[in-house]
């Protein structure tokens, strides 16, 4: 189902609006992850942390946000994106105000979970309201935007951490999770007022919501039989149940999404763990200044994605994540050659796989968004978080592990293997996406009358 009023719509003061405003939410998620790692400096002194306590509160976090994808994308696409759009909000402001007067190692471990589960499901609350309102030809670039700003509120947590530790004192670390709290409020203002999806209303069968909604973000007036056509074809097109996601076509496009956004934030958890052992050959890497080293690390992840911001719109989804793949392979292969490496050598391959990440990166929320129809959206998005959240836990868990029996020339080849893994994922299974509309995207073979090479033959006509 597509509404040409939105797929053509001009870049107008809206989509940029609604776009700072999802992005509020991956900005969160990367902050609010990152500053309680700074925390447990201060934590578990005052409170006599063990380690397993440490751990049970860093993993909590994890865990949350594979049950809030896995869960909370469901209920997404039953109940509303503008629903859920602010009431996860609105958890991680409680959640983060309970957290500065916590003072047990179970308090903590339960308010993570409940943070984690928000964050999660903003993932596909989030992405799936932005797709749906979003122009066709700045989809993927307006989406990459969105784990920009993880990266971005990474290295703010680590900046915010850096100066309250300078300055705070003894208890610094409430402080710290207060800044959580704080920005959490402010987002959650900015999305106030936010419209429903017209997509997701026409698929309910609120056709003059629908025409509402539209006028309200875009001036314009879209005919009720248009919608009421459009509402047909959209209702058509899925069920709406969870095990469609696991069925024919939709199997193979739910098995990509999981497998490649696993295969690339597992290897990327690593490098953010080895990244301050680099820097600290500046020393950037010991005591609090090992807080300036790690935002540095986030920036640059950040400037790795700005090439493959520009490259989806206009090159295509396949070839970028195909041949990012392929090249971030390299850099973790030559990395293989562990200590003995010089360390310009090292610096120089941490550098090159940064910007290679880029391509599939800014694709983690763009595919699932485009892959799947109106009524499992969310759904898809939320499956594909959960997924690579497994990749994450095991490379969090694992690496220690592996850097002590292995060593790190081991454990960057097995990072280089798992990358291949995911290219090989891609090359199999990645389709492109670009320039086309929502309903074209996540049309299974055979259900659409026009091929995409018909259609994009007719849009072509059409612009000249």
């Amino acid at each position: 189902m597509s509404i040409r009023a939105i797929d053509e719509a001009p870049l107008s003061r809206f989509h940029r609006k609604l776009t700072w405003a999802c992005a509020g939410g991956p900005f969160l998620d990367g902050y609010l992850l990152s500053i309680i790692g700074v925390a447990l400096v201060g934590m578990s002194g005052e409170l006599n942390l063990s380690t397993g306590d440490e751990s049970l509160i860093g993993a909590a976090a994890l865990v949350g946000i594979f049950v809030g994808g896995l869960f909370f994308g469901a209920v997404t696409d039953k109940l509303g994106r503008e629903a859920m759009y602010t009431i996860d909000l609105a958890v991680l402001v409680v959640g983060s105000v309970l957290s500065v007067f916590a003072t047990e190692t179970w308090q903590f471990v339960v308010l993570r979970f409940v943070l984690g589960m928000a964050i999660g499901a903003d993932y596909p609350i989030a992405t799936s309201l932005l797709a749906e309102w979003v122009p066709n030809r700045h989809r993927g670039r307006l989406l990459g935007v969105l784990i920009l700003a993880w990266y971005v509120g990474a290295a703010a947590a680590y900046v915010v951490g850096y100066a309250i530790a300078e300055i705070g004192g003894a208890g610094a670390w409430r402080w710290m999770l207060a800044s959580g709290a704080v920005l959490s409020g402010v987002i959650l203002l900015m999305r106030i007022g936010t419209p429903e999806s017209p997509l997701w209303l026409v698929n309910k069968g609120r056709t003059a919501d629908a025409q509402k909604a539209i006028h309200k973000a875009l001036g314009r007036t879209v005919p009720i039989e248009q919608l009421v056509t459009a509402a047909a074809e959209e209702q058509s097109a899925a069920r709406g149940r969870f095990r469609d996601l696991f069925q024919g076509a939709y199997l193979r496009r739910t098995l990509f999404c999981g497998l490649f956004y696993m295969c690339q934030i597992t290897p990327m958890f690593a490098l953010y763990t080895f990244g301050p052992a680099i820097l600290g050959s500046f020393g950037l890497g010991e005591g609090n200044s090992g807080n300036l080293g790690s935002a540095l690390i986030s920036i640059v992840f950040v400037v790795g994605c700005i090439p493959a911001l520009r490259l989806v719109d206009r090159v295509g989804r396949r070839p970028v994540i195909v041949w990012s793949f392929a090249l971030m392979v390299i850099p973790l292969a030559v990395l293989g050659g562990g200590s003995a490496l010089p360390i310009a050598v090292v610096i120089a391959c941490f550098c090159a796989y940064a910007l290679f990440s880029g391509g599939p990166t800014v694709l983690e929320w763009t595919y699932p968004n485009e892959l799947f129809p109106t009524a499992i959206r969310a759904t898809a998005g939320g499956v594909a978080t959960s997924i690579s959240r497994i990749g994450a836990a095991a490379g969090t868990y694992l690496l220690p592990l592996s850097l002590d029996r292995l060593g790190i020339g081991t454990t960057m080849l097995i990072g280089a293997g798992i990358t291949l893994v995911g290219w090989l994922v891609s090359f199999a299974w990645a389709e492109e996406t670009r320039g086309r509309t929502l309903a074209e995207t996540s049309a299974l073979p055979g259900r659409s009358g026009r091929s995409p090479a018909a259609t994009d033959r007719e849009r072509d006509l059409e612009r000249s």
